[in-house]
């Protein structure tokens, strides 16, 4: 049993939307809302001066590591670290060894929930290797939500049309990363003027850009729905921008890192600001907060790729792309953009935004309701120390950087973490 005091309630779906007051949880079920409520002794008391409560964060696009690459990331470690960053749910790309690429995959990741819920996002190609289709529909069947071959662009048009009829047909979801491989081959970072002070070879904006002209195109085709994943450049949002006012069947998505930094950040050659899509420019950054803030992007994610020290702790050229972001989305959020970002646009963008995008049932803070609760505060000022990271991997820039915002914890059904 669990009484959380005094918090603030922050769900647009509910009628206690924007009022202070103490929620009483018992056996996973919101039991009584209102004022000065008590509970027994054996009840865990959650108090603070700035409590919020939403309904639970949900992030798109996360590697989870298991099965294949447990050394990085298992099913119980990922969701300490979801927990730890305040999502209850977890939208996973098919990126595994073997790859979520048939109805087994999926059925072992919704068999093996732990604290986080698990919902699959099963692969357009066989082993996501953008040849032949993969078994869409039995991977709809046993529970996959979206299908997208994750990390690794769909390079094929004819593919990605294949795969925009396909789930067309079932009413299902394509997500694609656009990234033409072809026109940054051997890059390193974003082609531009630190790329070329830096002798490195740069993936250039084209490369996103040309294969996301591709893919709306292919939607109009099709008459399909899809979802554009971590664009980074000021004219992706534009393209976006048109084909929504065209009544295209399209939402995007921007990585935490692409709207805190720049390319920049590379001239330390620190290899965990080596990141896919890689950072771009202040035009870019500037243009991709104004499209979170008119609804251009409907989502934020934390792009969240874990990798062993062994891939990561390397002469910059060598290291592999990637970085851990489940722990410090809200956090960078609330410190960097906490004086425009409204709670209710915030909780819109984590928690409500994602399940609209994959249809899935949004939880009500109502009583009767099952708990699916992030609980944070938007004041709290502490430092992210390596003995917080609940991650195996250590692949994150942030590591000793001071953040104001901070979440307290989850409650999730049966299952709680605070």
């Amino acid at each position: 049993m669990f009484l959380i005091k005094n918090a603030t309630i922050i769900d647009p779906n509910s009628k206690h939307n924007g009022k202070k007051v103490d929620i009483l949880i018992n056996k996973g079920t919101i039991k009584e809302i209102g004022k000065n409520l008590s509970a027994g002794k054996s009840a865990k008391l959650i108090e603070g001066k700035k409590l919020q409560v939403s309904p639970g964060w949900l992030d798109i696009g996360a590697q989870v590591g298991e099965p294949g690459f447990e050394q990085r990331e298992d099913l119980a470690s990922v969701s300490a670290v979801a927990a730890a960053g305040g999502f209850t749910a977890l939208a996973c790309f098919p990126n595994t060894a073997p790859p979520i690429h048939s109805k087994s995959e999926v059925s072992f990741l919704k068999n093996n929930t732990q604290l986080v819920d698990f919902y699959p996002i099963g692969a357009v190609s066989r082993d996501c290797a953008g040849g032949d289709l993969a078994e869409i529909y039995d991977m709809a069947k046993a529970g996959a939500v979206a299908f997208s071959d994750g990390a690794k662009s769909i390079a094929s048009a004819g593919l990605m049309k294949r795969g925009l009829h396909y789930v067309k047909g079932i009413d299902g979801l394509l997500i694609n990363h656009p990234h033409d491989v072809s026109l940054g081959k051997g890059g390193q970072l974003h082609e531009g003027e630190i790329s070329t002070k830096l002798g490195m070879k740069g993936i250039p904006a084209l490369s996103e850009t040309l294969m996301l002209k591709r893919d709306l195109d292919l939607l109009e085709y099709t008459d399909s729905k899809l979802h554009v994943h971590n664009i980074s450049t000021a004219e992706s949002v534009k393209l976006v921008k048109t084909a929504k006012a065209k009544g295209l069947k399209v939402t995007a998505s921007v990585s935490i890192m692409q709207l805190i930094y720049t390319h920049e950040a590379l001239e330390s050659f620190d290899p965990n600001f080596k990141v896919n899509p890689p950072l771009r420019e202040k035009k870019d950054v500037k243009a991709l907060w104004k499209g979170v803030q008119d609804g251009t992007i409907d989502i934020v994610n934390s792009n969240h790729t874990p990798l062993e020290t062994e891939a990561k702790k390397l002469e910059f050229v060598y290291a592999d792309f990637g970085v851990t972001g489940l722990q410090t989305v809200f956090p960078l959020l609330n410190t960097h953009f906490g004086d425009t970002l409204t709670a209710e646009k915030l909780v819109n963008l984590l928690a409500i935004q994602p399940r609209k995008i994959l249809n899935l049932p949004i939880p009500s803070i109502a009583e009767g309701a099952t708990a699916n609760l992030t609980i944070f505060d938007n004041t709290t000022e502490w430092t992210f120390t390596r003995k917080e990271v609940q991650s195996k991997s250590f692949n994150s820039p942030h590591i000793g950087t001071n953040f104001k915002g901070q979440v307290l914890g989850i409650i999730n059904g049966n299952y709680a973490n605070l």
